[in-house]
């Protein structure tokens, strides 16, 4: 398992931007599909968006795609969320997962991030 670690919630205006980061611990990173989840207030965790191990395939959600942007950096350990044009129903705790497969399921987690948007 890695360790992860987000960082870059906060408020923000609708149709704002924010870029979530997520570092992670270990020498095993470039080795884990990375992915970011959401949960708002009495809503089930959702999964928004997914990157592969190499970076090179990525998918999202219907409800941020073509808003949101998942990138990792394998140097430096780390995952990102560019979110763009926030709505006030992107509103929740962001939090990302590391899965060694995709039989595996995802197995390691941040604590969150809160992303709160004022419309």
């Amino acid at each position: 398992q890695v360790q992860l670690v987000e960082s870059g919630g906060g408020l923000v205006e609708a149709g704002g931007s924010l870029r979530l980061s997520c570092a992670a611990s270990g020498r095993t990173f470039s080795s884990y599909d990375m992915g970011w989840f959401r949960q708002a207030p009495g809503k089930e965790r959702e999964l928004v968006g997914l990157i592969s191990r190499s970076g090179v395939s990525t998918s999202y959600s219907d409800s941020v795609k073509g808003r949101f942007t998942v990138s990792r950096d394998n140097a430096k350990n780390t995952v990102y969320l560019q979110m763009n044009s926030l709505k006030a129903e992107d509103a929740a705790v962001y939090y990302c997962a590391a899965r060694a497969s995709a039989y595996s399921g995802f197995n390691s987690w941040g604590q969150g991030t809160q992303v709160t948007v004022s419309s």
